[in-house]
């Protein structure tokens, strides 16, 4: 009776499994890529002198109206296109690391389908950083799937997260992160004009909506590497 009770209790009692250390490590992949954009287009939009598009001088840069994508062009170009793409390996990693660490309940599928749809942010990121602002078609399309997508991902990986107790409220922000995504990004092409020089603030807006979309990124990535244990009642 006794060895019968002991085993019940044991059995009763949650089994923790560990997430290996090199799938945690992976997942920082969405902290570092972030972080290394957000220094790079920072630092680099102190040097810049500014550049030239389609025959017309852009000079000097300015932050607050000129995008991002200007710093592709000029003496910062190889630097900030070097950035485009290291960031974009490092977040498209740093995704499966995160979605490594979650157990998907019984639903594999749906974590691949959240997985792949938020991978093509980082995505568009490689594709800016080898297609500059001059080649503005495949650039255009890179830019539409590195904060054009999140809108779509944002959505589907918060209701995913949602059906997971300790992911819950996460993914109730990733539902609201979605909406808020596509009003900045709707406000950035109604007052974005590329040859416009140093008019308005749509480079400002258009950081905003990075820093935006890639805070969500970093936060799903420190979060994955903090949740080393996963608790299973067995």
């Amino acid at each position: 009776m006794n060895q019968t009770a002991d085993l019940k209790t044991r059995n009763a009692r949650p089994v923790v499994l560990e997430t290996p250390n090199k799938t945690r490590w992976v997942a920082l992949g969405a902290v570092a890529g972030p972080v290394l954009f957000t220094l790079a287009w920072f630092v680099l939009g102190f040097l810049s002198r500014g550049y030239t598009l389609w025959d017309t001088v852009i000079a000097p840069y300015s932050p607050i109206s000129q995008p991002v994508s200007g710093l592709g062009l000029g003496s910062t170009g190889p630097f900030m296109n070097a950035g485009f793409v290291l960031s974009g390996l490092l977040l498209i990693v740093g995704v499966i690391g995160v979605f490594q660490t979650i157990s998907a309940n019984g639903r594999p599928v749906a974590r691949r389908v959240c997985a792949g749809l938020l991978a093509l942010s980082p995505v568009g990121l490689v594709i800016d950083g080898i297609y500059h602002l001059d080649a503005f078609l495949p650039h255009l399309m890179g830019f539409l799937l590195g904060v054009g997508t999140p809108v779509v991902s944002f959505l589907a990986t918060g209701l995913f997260f949602r059906t997971m107790p300790r992911l819950r409220r996460f993914g109730n922000w990733l539902l609201v992160a979605s909406p808020v995504t596509l009003v900045l990004l709707v406000i950035f092409f109604q007052i974005f004009d590329p040859m416009t020089p140093q008019v308005g603030v749509a480079g400002l807006l258009q950081r905003v909506l990075v820093l935006e979309v890639h805070a969500w990124f970093l936060a799903m990535g420190w979060m994955a590497f903090r949740s080393s244990r996963t608790a299973v009642r067995g």
